[in-house]
Order: C-alpha cells, then structure tokens, then sequence
C-alpha cells in the first residue's frame, strides 16, 4: 500500500500573507506606520485561525513592536493538526509602505516540531551573514568580510569588483561598508527590509550575492526558513545595543560568542514558509489594485523538505470575498 502524500501547507500560508498584503497595501505612502501594522495584523491573525495545525508563535510582532496580537508565545491554529513553531512579519517594511517606497513584503514560515525554532529573547538584533545556494558552505562569519567576499566570489565565479552585497542602511553598519569598499566589491544600501534582502541572495534572477550587517534578529529567523528552502545559508552572531541588553542577555543565559548557522536558527527538516508582495521590489512585485474591487498578489511559496518553490500571481474579486466573509466563508 502506498504512503499517504503529506500535506503542503504552502497553499493555506499564502493565503495569509495575501490578505495581510491586501490590507497593508491600502495605506501605501500614507505615512501612518501603525495602521499599516494593524492592517497587516488582523488580516494575517484572521486567516492563521482558521489553519488545521497546533502552532505557537515562536517570531512576532514581540517586544520590538509591542504588539498585542501575533505575539511571542500566543497559540495560532484550531489546535488540531501537526505540531509546528510559527514565524511571522505581517510587514517586513512597515516605514516602507508608509512612506510608498519599494521593499515591503508580508511573509509567514512554519517549522514541524516544538522548538525548532529558535527564541532570540530580548536581543532584537544580530550580526549576519547571508549567501545564495552557490556560496552555500563557503562563508565563515569569524572571518574578515574581506576574505567571506573572496570566498564567495571564488565561489560564485566571479571577480571581487563583480559581487554585489546589500547592506542595512543603518550608522551600525558603517564598519561592513568602509571593509567591503575597502575590497572593491560593489554595494547596494537598503533602507528596511532585511528578509527580503538575505532571500535575493538566492534568487536565480536576481544579481546580489551576499547581504550582511546587523538587522533585526526576528527577521533573522524568518530568513534562515526561507535560506533553508532554498539551499542558501546564513550565519550570525546576537548583537546588543547597550550594556543593558548585554547584562539581559547574560542573565537570560544568550552566549553572545556563539555564532549560529541555519540549522541553529531553523532545526527542522520540514519547513514551510510562504511571502507576498505589498510595495513592490528585487523580490517580489506589488500589490495592484485594478478598480472594481479587483486586486492582483504576487506571492512565493517554498518547502525545504521538497525543495520545491512555487511563484503566484492570484486574482482576487473582493467584492466576492466580502459577500463569503459576511456568510461565514473565507476565501
């Protein structure tokens, strides 16, 4: 007797990141970061409940954002269903949509198994190092970037001046730019929206070939999922930005010495992660609103157990969805 085929989550993820999508986008270029969030939120918590699985939020809104839904440790799901960790950004790049600037993606990863993701607890930021399935294995974050950049150029078969690194525009970050000018590799500042910069290292359409500095440590997670899909690889090492959140971190038992691979972010083999477009960007396209209540989502699913990844451009009637939503019937 055949094996049952296992179930893809893929298609029920996407759904949750489209209507998080859905909702950000209405208030591009307005200025107003929290409704973009809020908007984000609700659509994103409204779908994860109805999601056949017995998921914790690992990666949430969390103490960076102070939010009071989607947070580190809230249950998600009917309950029923496989065991998973939960990873969320409603918006990677809420200043972005705010203010209409490209970048902004909304996305959603799940890992089989309690624990397998891992909790950055209070330090919200880390140093990171991230490259393409090419470059895969050949990076060491204790090294020079200097020499992380010859390895990577060796490995992508390229000359040092070929390589394009994208860098967090942040004064934290000035130290990797100063060393990577100082190499002669090309550069390409981004002003949000760290996830969506370490997975272009692994788009085979896209020219980037490594992203580093220091970023948010949630979207560090988030990325590890995708890398994980994907066959890239990231590492990084947990970055204070004070003496208070150094003595947090000792006294939360962080070793702030160690540097974490993939694996130590993401340990399961079956991971699902799911991303949608909201403004628009080297990764993914906008949302579109056509006028007459039709919307158009650009949206990427992926499974590292399979390797498979899957890109989508759906067409929603929202007229149509509103008429099921007021009958008790989600899309």
């Amino acid at each position: 007797m055949a094996e049952p085929i296992e179930r893809n989550f893929g298609l029920d993820l996407v759904r949750v990141t489209e209507t998080a999508a859905l909702g950000a986008a209405r208030w591009l270029g307005r200025g107003d970061k929290e409704a973009v969030d809020q908007a984000a939120v609700d659509g994103m918590r409204l779908h994860l409940s109805t999601l056949d699985i017995d998921g914790v939020v690992v990666i949430g809104e969390g103490e960076k954002d102070d939010a009071p839904m989607l947070f580190n440790g809230e249950k998600v799901g009917t309950g029923v269903g496989m065991v998973v960790d939960v990873a969320v950004d409603p918006i990677d790049g809420t200043t972005l949509t705010a203010s209409g600037l490209p970048g902004a993606i909304s996305v959603i990863a799940i890992a089989e198994g309690r624990g397998t993701m891992y909790a950055p607890g209070p330090l919200v930021y880390m140093d990171k190092i991230a490259v393409g399935p090419e470059a895969a294995g050949s990076i060491d974050f204790e090294a020079p970037i200097a020499e992380n950049l010859r390895r990577i150029a060796k490995a992508r078969g390229k000359d040092l001046g070929e390589l394009r690194c994208l860098i967090l525009d942040r004064d934290r970050n000035q130290r990797h730019i100063d060393e990577v000018r100082q190499v002669g590799a090309r550069i390409s500042i981004f002003r949000d929206g760290d996830v969506a910069a370490a997975i272009a290292t692994a788009e085979d359409d896209e020219e980037v070939d490594v992203m580093l500095g220091i970023g948010g440590s949630p979207e560090a997670v988030i990325a590890a999922a995708a890398l994980k899909c994907m066959g890239g690889e990231i590492q990084c090492r947990l970055w204070p930005r004070n003496e208070e959140e150094r003595r947090l971190a000792v006294e939360t038992g962080q070793d702030l010495d160690r540097v974490m691979t993939t694996d130590d972010l993401v340990s399961s083999d079956n991971v699902f992660f799911a991303a949608t477009g909201v403004t628009g960007g080297e990764f993914l396209q906008p949302v579109v609103f056509l006028g007459e209540d039709q919307v158009v989502t650009h949206s990427v699913i992926m499974r590292s157990k399979t390797g498979s990844i899957r890109y989508m451009e759906a067409f929603h009637d929202l007229r149509r969805l509103r008429e099921l939503s007021e009958d008790g019937i989600l899309d």
